[in-house]
């Protein structure tokens, strides 16, 4: 009767609740089935905790918009007094909290059934989700041998493999739209500061790192950022105002819309062809939808934004590795080589490094309003620039952690568009438009100007009509 529940989207299983076609009990029944069966093969959930889903459900759950669908919770950040974590390191190996977080609170007043958390790279530094805490890879349901991306990789593989419909992921550089684009699934980068983040940060990563959802369906999303937005108590900064809510947007197309598309990376450097033909497809087809489609090059200092990035997450990387160390030595069985390489960056900048790596990045933001102000209302281009990367091309064996992340053959190479929408602040997408010679996903990835979140998933929602995508299903989830 509850069949597979990647077969639908979270929407839907909510609506079956609703009207006691299946019961919460029944749906959470199902995902641990999937566990069980899936989880072997793609190592993506983790620190299961049945029991707190089972009381929750017997105490009654809150008459949220997903009430009763199964979920998890990314093992990074989302502090849950229910659920510790291991933050994808050894070093942070079940750690408890003493109150849950804003987002988490937020996330459960939806009514979802939490039972676990999904892998994640150690420090959330990762394209790949590779951490020696799990004891071995996270593997993409679409092909093994692949990673489901990073970091929020656990979360995507667990969506895409069927076990949930719906996931938590964060996102600082990528981290829930490289999972979405190698998954085969949607993901949405809000503007900076529109979902909450304390009280156990005040910004994540100098403001660039924010919440997020891996989902099947836009509406999943629009949904679940509509129960979640709006700053806490004591926020240093809010997002501007919604002009609609993000159901209300969907809702309705978003009009005739100027969009420059970039087929190759954002410094001109050339892509993979099937992507960059994902991309000229996608331009193909929005002009189809009546939209203003031309070619353009954004006019903004990457090189520089891509430095600051790696200094400011250097910084931050070595602060919550020693903090967490307590006096202790760093070591190899502690802390993986990247973090290890990551601390090491840090203590060789200046002491006033740091600040004007954040003046940096606040002047890269200018700079992609300004593009913005010119004319379009989207920027069109892939989310990476080849297909999913294989298992162990980005684990954290390497302590050379520059060389990781904006070496030659680094990160930045391989994913060259998203970190730049987190410095910027800007809300971006990567929708599961496209699929490789070899069946690998391809994600397409969208962004529009600071505070327009309703506009561009409004698109999404226009493309995912013109377009679905609801039956692009790895051979895992069946």
């Amino acid at each position: 009767m509850i069949g597979d529940l990647g077969a639908r989207d979270a929407t839907e299983l909510a609506e079956r609740v609703t009207r006691r076609e299946v019961s919460p009990g029944e749906l959470l029944d199902a995902a641990l089935v999937a566990v069980e069966g899936r989880n072997p093969a793609i190592n993506a959930v983790v620190q299961m905790q049945e029991g707190v889903a089972r009381k929750a459900i017997a105490d009654g759950l809150p008459y949220g918009p997903f009430r009763g669908v199964p979920f998890l919770l990314k093992d990074l950040g989302c502090e849950a007094v229910d659920f510790p974590g291991h933050n994808g390191s050894r070093l942070l190996a079940n750690t408890r909290y003493g109150r849950d977080s804003a987002i988490y609170e937020r996330i459960r007043a939806t009514g979802v059934v939490t039972f676990g958390r999904t892998t994640s790279p150690e420090g959330g530094i990762g394209a790949a989700t590779e951490a020696a805490v799990y004891g071995g890879p996270t593997r993409n349901p679409w092909n093994l041998n692949h990673t489901p991306g990073g970091s929020s990789g656990g979360a995507g593989a667990a969506v895409a493999a069927g076990i949930v419909a719906f996931a938590h992921g964060s996102d600082g550089g990528g981290s829930v739209r490289i999972p979405a684009a190698s998954c085969g699934l949607f993901g949405f980068k809000p503007t900076r500061a529109r979902l909450p983040d304390g009280p156990y940060v005040g910004e994540g990563w100098a403001g660039m790192a924010i919440d997020g959802f891996l989902t099947r369906s836009v509406r999943d999303t629009a949904r679940m950022l509509d129960a979640c937005h709006g700053t806490d108590l004591g926020a240093p900064y809010a997002a501007p105002a919604l002009r609609a809510s993000h159901a209300d947007a969907i809702s309705r197309p978003p009009g005739r819309l100027r969009i420059a598309v970039c087929d190759t990376t954002f410094t001109g450097e050339p892509i993979h062809p099937e992507v960059a033909e994902a991309v000229r497809a996608t331009a193909r087809l929005l002009e189809g939808m009546g939209h203003h489609v031309e070619p353009a090059q954004i006019r903004a200092d990457v090189p520089m934004m891509m430095r600051a990035w790696t200094d400011i997450v250097g910084v931050g990387t070595a602060l919550g590795v020693k903090k967490a160390l307590k006096g202790r030595p760093l070591t190899v069985d502690l802390v993986e080589g990247v973090s290890r390489g990551a601390c090491a960056h840090a203590d060789s900048l200046h002491p006033t490094r740091y600040l004007e790596a954040v003046g940096e990045i606040h002047a890269f933001g200018r700079q992609m309003a300004g593009f913005f102000a010119q004319g379009p209302d989207i920027l069109l281009s892939a989310t990476l620039a080849e297909p999913p990367a294989p298992i162990g091309r980005f684990n954290h064996e390497t302590e050379d952690y520059v060389g990781y992340r904006i070496g030659p053959n680094g990160i930045f190479a391989y994913s060259p568009f998203c970190a730049v929408f987190n410095a910027s602040g800007q809300p971006a997408a990567s929708l599961p438009l496209a699929v490789s010679s070899n069946g690998l996903p391809i994600g397409v990835h969208l962004a529009a100007a600071f505070g327009s979140d309703d506009t561009l998933i409004s698109l999404c929602a226009e493309i995912e009509q013109a377009q679905p995508w609801a039956a692009f299903r790895a051979p895992i989830a069946g």
